[in-house]
Order: structure tokens, then C-alpha cells, then sequence
């Protein structure tokens, strides 16, 4: 893969981790800007986990629904608060799908959240 795009869903391996951090290989959504993207092998992405009523139900969490557009089988979770950095080249396993703009306007608003934008 070449180029990796703002709201791609790709699957990463997060391995290893410390602490309460999230791991495995992982649908993860990437979230830094094209600009960055392009220029640095580290990007910003948020790890995608397992549906929940109780994660659901959590502000900083999105809810993700299934698509043909995005390549994912069930109804997840992306988890904005434990948006990570990764060396992409190192750790990209493949490419799933892109999410919507309404997917990403939902990311972005939980963003401002975790960090006080």
C-alpha cells in the first residue's frame, strides 16, 4: 500500500501493549490529515473494538455500523479515547474499506471531547 487516507479502515496488528492500552490485529480507523499521511510514517488512528451496550452508551465512543463501503462484518465500537500513534509500514496488516463523512463528523465530535478542542 502506497498511501494510507484519512478515514480508511485498516487492520492493525497493536502488538505488543502496556497496561490497559487496546491490542491484537485490529480494524483501527485512520484519523490524521492526508498532509501528514503522505509525508511521516506515523499516523493517528482509532482502534475499532467489539459492540457493547455499555460502550455504546459512553460519549467518546461511536458506534459503527456495518457496510459494504467501510469492510466491516459487525456492529463495533470505535474507541476515540485510546487513539494511538503507529508506524504504519510496521504494523499495517490490510485495507477494509473508507467510512462515510457523517462517520467521520461522528468521530471527529467525540475528538473534541477526548481532547478539549
Amino acid at each position: 500500500m502506497n498511501l494510507i487516507q484519512r478515514g480508511m479502515v485498516i487492520d492493525v496488528n497493536l502488538e505488543p501493549v502496556k497496561g490497559s492500552e487496546t491490542g491484537k490485529i485490529r480494524p483501527c480507523i485512520v484519523i490524521t490529515n492526508n498532509t501528514y499521511n503522505a509525508r511521516v510514517p506515523v499516523i493517528q488512528v482509532i482502534p475499532i473494538t467489539e459492540w457493547s451496550e455499555k460502550k455504546s452508551r459512553v460519549v467518546t465512543n461511536c458506534v459503527m455500523e456495518p457496510s459494504a463501503d467501510n469492510g466491516l462484518d459487525k456492529r463495533s465500537i470505535a474507541d476515540c479515547l485510546q487513539t494511538r500513534p503507529i508506524d504504519w509500514k510496521n504494523r499495517f496488516v490490510r485495507l477494509r474499506g473508507h467510512l462515510s463523512t457523517g462517520e467521520i463528523t461522528l468521530l471527529e465530535n467525540a475528538l473534541r471531547i477526548v481532547f478539549a478542542l
